[in-house]
C-alpha cells in the first residue's frame, strides 16, 4: 500500500516534473523551425513532413478525460473521422477502458508523456520515467508501443527550442517521431496538423472544423504521412504494463479511501476529545451532588481486606505493604499472596512484622488464581486489590471505599499515577495516564460504562466478585474481564479520583512493549468474551453499547488505521499541499495539548509536562499502534499469549514529596 501510494504521489503530482518551461536560450534549428510539424531525426539528419493538401490530422493532447474523451469519440464517429490522441500515461493507466475504446474505433495513440511535465526541465531520471511509464501504460491497456511523441508545452515546430530541443533530440534517439502542430496561419486546404486539448472548447472547435468544406479527409498523423505508428510488445512488457495499471488503480483507490478515512478519523478524534472534556467537566460537577458516595450518604468505615498478588516482587513489596499500613483507614487486613516467587518476596513481606499482614504461599498459577486464593482468606466484605509495585497515599483507602456506600455500586476504580517519571519514556506514560486513562474514567462514570478497574488500585464488594464466579483467568486482562462481568451482573462501577496510588511504569521499550501487548491482548479478549452485553438490557446493555463500542473504535479500529493515517499525512506534505497538511496536523496537536492541559489540571499535575507531548505523539503513539496491530494479528492467528510481568525497580514512590516511611531502596 505504501509503495502504491508513493508511486501515485511521485507520478500524479509531478514531483521532479516542471509544470512550466524556461525561456529559450537558443532557437530551434532552421530545418525544424522552417519545416513541417512532424519531425524525425535519423542517420540522414533532421527530416520534417506536413500533411497533404486538403488533409487534416486532428490531434488531441492529454487525457483520456472521462468527460470529454467519450464526447469527442462520439463526435468523430458521427463524422466518420479519425484522429490521433496523445495521451498522458498516468491518465491512460487510470482509464484503461477509454484507451481501448480509442484504439478499437480506429484512432491513433501517441505519447504526451506520463504527467505532462516539460521534458526540457526534467532530470534524467524523470525524463526516462515520463517516456517509459507511458509506454508501459499503453502496453498494459492496448498491447502497443507507440512511436509518436508530442512534447508537452510545445505547439508549432519553432517552439522546439532551447532545452526542449535538447530533450527532443534525446527522445528522437530512442526512436520517437516528434509531432508538433502547424501554425495558425496555415489553412486546412494546404494540409494541416491541428492541436486540441480535451475540453469543452476543443469539442466546439473540432465540431466546427469537421464541417469545413475545404477538407477532404480527416485522418491520423501516421495515415496521412504513411508512418509506422506502433511496434509490437513482448509478453513481459505487457505484463509490466498491466502491473502498472493495477498499481495506479490501487494507489488512487487507496488515496481516495484515505482521504475519506482521514476525514472520518480526524472528526472522530476531535469528537472524542470534545466528549472527554465535556464529560470530565460533568463529572466534576456531579461529584458533590448526586453521585453514589457523595457526602450526604453514610460514611463507609467497615473493615477492609487488601489483596496483594505478588510474583518476584522483592524490589517493591515492602514499599507497597508499608504504604498500606500507613493508611489512615482504621481496620485493615492485608493478604500478600506469593504466587510461587523464586526471589525473597515472601520473606520480605513476612519480615514487615505487623499482625495485620498475612502471607499466603502457593505454587505459581497466575495472577487470577492468586487473587482467588486471597479471596478465600478474606475476613471482610470490602476487598481492595493492589499490585505489588503500587504505593498508596495515606487517605487513598478511605476515599476509595466511600462510593460503596450506595448499594448499587459493586466496584470503584482509584486514580493511578506514575511514580517513576525520570526518563522520557516514563514522562510519556505519565501523560498517557492523565490524558488517556483518567479522562476516560471520568467519562465512563458519567456514561455508566467503566471498562476497567485497574489492578493497581480498585475496591470491590466481596459478594459481587463471588457472584460472577471470582476472578477469571480466561483473559490476560483479569481486571478488565472482572469489571465487565460486574456490569453484566447488574452492578455499577465508579471512579474515585481522590483515591491516589503511585505505580511503577516500564522504563525500557522492551518492558513497555511486553506490558502493553499483554494489556491490549487481554482487553480484546475481554471485549470478545463480553460482546453479548451489546444486546442486553438495563445496566449491562448500557455498558455494552457504550463501553464496548468506545473500546472497539478508539482502542482497536483507530489504532489499526493509525499508521496508515500517518503515512497519508506524510503523503499530503510531500505530494499535496504541504501547508494545508501541516496546518491540519498542528491544529489537531493543538487541540490535544489543550485537552491534555485540562486533564493535568484536573489531576493536580504540573502543566509544564506538556512540553513532552509533541514528541509523544510522534514516537510513543506509533509504538502503541504497533502493539494493537500485533495483538489483533495474534488473536486472528489463534496465538495464546502467556502472562508477562515487567522487571521492578521499587521506584513507585519517587514522586511522593517529603520523607516517606515506605520509600525503599531497590533490592539488588
Amino acid at each position: 500500500m505504501f509503495a502504491a501510494l508513493l508511486f501515485e504521489g511521485w507520478t500524479t503530482h509531478e514531483v521532479d516534473a516542471a509544470t512550466t518551461r524556461s525561456a529559450c536560450t537558443s532557437p530551434a534549428p532552421d530545418a525544424v523551425a522552417g519545416g513541417g510539424p512532424v519531425v524525425g531525426i535519423n542517420g540522414n539528419g533532421i527530416q520534417t513532413a506536413s500533411m497533404p493538401a486538403r488533409t487534416v490530422a486532428l490531434t488531441f493532447d492529454g487525457g483520456p478525460d472521462p468527460v470529454w474523451t467519450p464526447r469527442l469519440l462520439d463526435l468523430l464517429r458521427q463524422n466518420r473521422a479519425r484522429a490521433t490522441f496523445f495521451l498522458f500515461g498516468s491518465q491512460a493507466a487510470r482509464h484503461p477502458d477509454l484507451v481501448r475504446r480509442i484504439r478499437a474505433e480506429g484512432h491513433e495513440i501517441g505519447s504526451n508523456t506520463y504527467t505532462g511535465g516539460a521534458l526540457g526541465e526534467a532530470s534524467s531520471v524523470r525524463f526516462s520515467a515520463e517516456l517509459d511509464l507511458t509506454q508501459a501504460a499503453l502496453a498494459g491497456t492496448t498491447g502497443i508501443r507507440t512511436n509518436l511523441l508530442r512534447m508537452p508545452r510545445t505547439t508549432s515546430p519553432d517552439t522546439l527550442c532551447g532545452r526542449e530541443w535538447t530533450a527532443a533530440r534525446r527522445a528522437a534517439a530512442q526512436g520517437y517521431v516528434l509531432v508538433a502542430a502547424d501554425k495558425g496561419s496555415r489553412k486546412p486546404a494546404q494540409g494541416l496538423v491541428r492541436q486540441f486539448s480535451q475540453t469543452e472548447t476543443a469539442y466546439r472547435e473540432t465540431e466546427k472544423l469537421l464541417k469545413n468544406p475545404g477538407v477532404d479527409r480527416f485522418t491520423t498523423v501516421s495515415a496521412g504521412l504513411r508512418l509506422t505508428p506502433y511496434e509490437p510488445v513482448s509478453a513481459v512488457e505487457r505484463w509490466r504494463g498491466t502491473a502498472l495499471v493495477w498499481a495506479t488503480t490501487l494507489g488512487r483507490a487507496f488515496s481516495n479511501a484515505m482521504t475519506w478515512t482521514l476525514g472520518i478519523a480526524g472528526a472522530l478524534g476531535v469528537l472524542r476529545m470534545a466528549a472527554l472534556v465535556f464529560f470530565a467537566r460533568a463529572h466534576v460537577r456531579r461529584l458533590e451532588r448526586s453521585r453514589p458516595g457523595a457526602p450526604w450518604l453514610r460514611e463507609v468505615t467497615e473493615p477492609v481486606s487488601v489483596l496483594v498478588p505478588a510474583y518476584n516482587e522483592e524490589a517493591g513489596i515492602e514499599s507497597t505493604i508499608r504504604s498500606l499500613l500507613a493508611s489512615d483507614y482504621p481496620q485493615l487486613q492485608i493478604i500478600v499472596i506469593d504466587d510461587g516467587s523464586t526471589d525473597r518476596t515472601a520473606e520480605l513481606a513476612e519480615g514487615v512484622g505487623d499482625p495485620r499482614v498475612l502471607v499466603v504461599r502457593q505454587p505459581n498459577a497466575g495472577k487470577a488464581a492468586a487473587l482467588n486464593t486471597g479471596l478465600a482468606h478474606t475476613s471482610h466484605d470490602i476487598v481492595i486489590m493492589v499490585d505489588a509495585d503500587t504505593v498508596f497515599e495515606p487517605d487513598a483507602i478511605h476515599h476509595l471505599v466511600q462510593p460503596l456506600a450506595h448499594p448499587a455500586v459493586g466496584a470503584v476504580s482509584g486514580n493511578t499515577k506514575v511514580g517513576n517519571r525520570r526518563g522520557l519514556l516514563a514522562k510519556w506514560q505519565h501523560l498517557e495516564y492523565c490524558f488517556g486513562f483518567n479522562l476516560d474514567r471520568r467519562m465512563f462514570e458519567v456514561l455508566e460504562c467503566m471498562t476497567t478497574v485497574p489492578g493497581a488500585i480498585g475496591a470491590f464488594r466481596r459478594d459481587a466478585i463471588l457472584g460472577v464466579g471470582g476472578v477469571s483467568d480466561d483473559t490476560l486482562a483479569e481486571d478488565t474481564d472482572l469489571t465487565m462481568a460486574l456490569w453484566r451482573a447488574g452492578w455499577r462501577v465508579l471512579y474515585e479520583e481522590s483515591a491516589i496510588a503511585w505505580t511503577e511504569v516500564p522504563t525500557s521499550l522492551r518492558q513497555l512493549w511486553r506490558q502493553r501487548y499483554r494489556w491490549c491482548f487481554g482487553t480484546i479478549q475481554s471485549m470478545w468474551k463480553h460482546r453479548g452485553a451489546v444486546l442486553e438490557m438495563g445496566v449491562a446493555g448500557r455498558f455494552g453499547r457504550r463501553g464496548l463500542t468506545y473500546l472497539a473504535l478508539n482502542q482497536v479500529a483507530l489504532p489499526l488505521l493509525g499508521p496508515v493515517i500517518d503515512v497519508f499525512a506524510l503523503y499530503g506534505v510531500l505530494f499535496l499541499d504541504p501547508l494545508s497538511s501541516a496546518g491540519v496536523w498542528f491544529g489537531f496537536m493543538a487541540i490535544q495539548l489543550l485537552c491534555a492541559g485540562y486533564a493535568l489540571k484536573l489531576d493536580g499535575e504540573r502543566v509544564r509536562t506538556l512540553w513532552w507531548m509533541p514528541f509523544q505523539l510522534v514516537v510513543y503513539r506509533q509504538l502503541m499502534y504497533l502493539v494493537v496491530i500485533q495483538s489483533v494479528v495474534a488473536l486472528l492467528l489463534g496465538s495464546r499469549l502467556k502472562w508477562q510481568r515487567m522487571k521492578r525497580s521499587g521506584t513507585a514512590a519517587e514522586q511522593i514529596e517529603g520523607p516517606s516511611p515506605y520509600k525503599s531502596v531497590p533490592t539488588r
